[in-house]
């Protein structure tokens, strides 16, 4: 499946979209009574939440909304401006911890989990690729509370952006493993410790541990403590407390 990439609308006509003041479309009512931008975007998520951006198509909105396709190029030029609407929709309204006295590792555990909730809730966003995301309100919004969380840590300014980027890529590439598994229970319609009680076999005929006994000892180890190949939760929480623990470091702690 082709990754879709946001930011490749027109730059000047999506930033008047996303910034586009409350009641400023009114002029611009469709044929039907009370359709909006914020109609056409809510439509798009609930269809990408439930069946992902494969699905999401103009004509697929235009018939849970009742309209025709063209009617939806009155209030969103085409799917690349879409894409980056629905983007900023869902961080705007991302449910966020306000947290202010809380000690700064709890408050950047907190956005971590922050963003492992929104994949969960939009798996469409960990498929998308943001290397130039909207610039929205709700891009923004997000950024000046997550750079907030790092307050406190010790770190400069350069070190906190990429400190905030190096968490929010942990999160993502969980979210993503995760995804997969998800994928390969579904395509399957096995669990991962059904698929392995159905293969363990056909690899003890080819396995040799002798050949590789790291493999072997630590490879059972991890997957009797997970009772299968992978734990996203798991590895979130590992992963988590190893970035924590050197962000301290960086910033004087320890």
């Amino acid at each position: 499946m082709a990754k879709e990439h946001g930011g490749a609308g027109d730059p000047a006509h999506i930033l008047e979209l996303l910034w586009r003041e409350p009641g400023a479309e009114g002029a611009r009512r469709g044929p039907r009574q009370g359709l909006s931008v914020d109609a056409v975007v809510g439509v798009a998520v609930e269809l990408a939440d439930s069946a992902g951006l494969e699905a999401l198509t103009m004509r697929g909105i235009a018939g849970r909304l009742g309209v025709t396709p063209m009617t939806l190029y009155t209030y969103v030029p085409g799917k690349a401006e879409l894409l980056d609407l629905m983007l900023d929709s869902v961080y705007l309204r991302m449910p966020r911890a306000a947290r202010p006295d809380a000690p700064w590792r709890s408050r950047v555990e907190a956005v971590a989990r922050e963003n492992l909730d929104l994949y969960a809730r939009h798996p469409w966003v960990a498929t998308m690729s943001t290397a130039r995301p909207p610039l929205g309100p709700g891009l923004m919004t997000k950024y000046e509370h997550e750079l907030a969380a790092f307050e406190g840590s010790g770190l400069g300014d350069v070190e906190t952006d990429a400190a905030l980027t190096l968490l929010l890529g942990f999160v993502h590439s969980v979210a993503r493993a995760a995804l997969d598994t998800q994928a390969a229970v579904r395509d399957s319609a096995l669990s991962d410790q059904q698929w392995w009680a159905a293969n363990e076999p056909l690899l003890a005929k080819v396995f040799d541990p002798a050949r590789f006994p790291l493999a072997a000892r630590i490879g059972r180890a991890a997957g009797e403590a997970h009772q299968g190949m992978y734990d996203p939760e798991h590895a979130f929480a590992f992963g988590l407390r190893r970035i924590l623990d050197g962000l301290a470091r960086l910033g004087g702690e320890g």
